[in-house]
């Protein structure tokens, strides 16, 4: 919810001028033309937030884990761990996507410039809708994944095990679904102005930091339950 608020009021205000000629008084390059963006400022911040959020996460699976080793033991053999392997490639090459969309954002070209199988003239709009598909697929993964452990009876309730794996993945997954939401955002902007705008610039620029956070939370969370098991 936090990100879609920061997407939806992604305006940046023009520094004011002053009604004479004369110095200001600042330095060349230190005036407000070069301050940050506010609203990538506060994306990384809250950002901040919830890499702490998924640290007490991590805690929590790993003193579980340290008091019950035998459910591990016994457990992650159902584990899938070339589905998840391929599942997270998708997440990855998403990531891959998005970048190549902010590329096009800071050039200002909101959509394609050419047909749609000239993927040299595509703009911010085709590479998120790449990124769009490639995260809603990996969602769909996760989902698949669950109902298969569910008929091995790893379920969030079968025991400390089964608690540990869904409440980190779950949280991750709602995550995922956020910045799904947000790129929804983002590429319906493009079809509402004919100008693509710094502002709309800005809103891809934050949703990426958003989604390469997701992506790397989601390596950490593969090493720790695929291959430390």
């Amino acid at each position: 919810m936090a990100l879609v608020a920061t997407v939806s009021d992604t305006h940046a205000h023009p520094p004011a001028h002053s009604g004479h000629s004369g110095h200001s008084g600042h330095a060349p390059g230190s005036g407000p033309v070069t301050r940050p963006n506010m609203a990538s400022v506060g994306t990384i911040v809250w950002l901040s937030s919830e890499l702490m959020f998924f640290a007490g996460l991590f805690a929590i699976y790993f003193t579980i884990r340290s008091v019950r080793p035998d459910l591990w033991a016994m457990e992650t053999p159902k584990l899938n761990i070339v589905f998840a392997t391929v599942n997270t490639l998708i997440l990855v090459i998403s990531s891959v996507w998005c970048q190549l969309g902010v590329y096009r954002a800071e050039q200002g070209r909101g959509s394609r410039v050419g047909g749609l199988f000239n993927v040299a003239g595509w703009g911010m709009r085709e590479w998120y809708v790449l990124t769009y598909l490639f995260g809603g697929v990996f969602v769909a993964g996760q989902v698949f994944e669950y109902a298969e452990l569910t008929m091995h009876g790893v379920t969030l309730y079968s025991n400390a095990y089964g608690s540990a794996f869904y409440m980190t993945t779950g949280f991750h997954a709602i995550h995922v679904t956020g910045g799904l939401i947000a790129f929804l955002l983002i590429i319906g902007r493009t079809f509402t102005t004919r100008t693509y705008s710094h502002r709309q610039a800005t809103g891809a620029i934050v949703t990426s930091y958003y989604w390469h956070f997701v992506d790397v939370v989601w390596i950490a969370l593969w090493a720790t339950i695929y291959l430390l098991r």
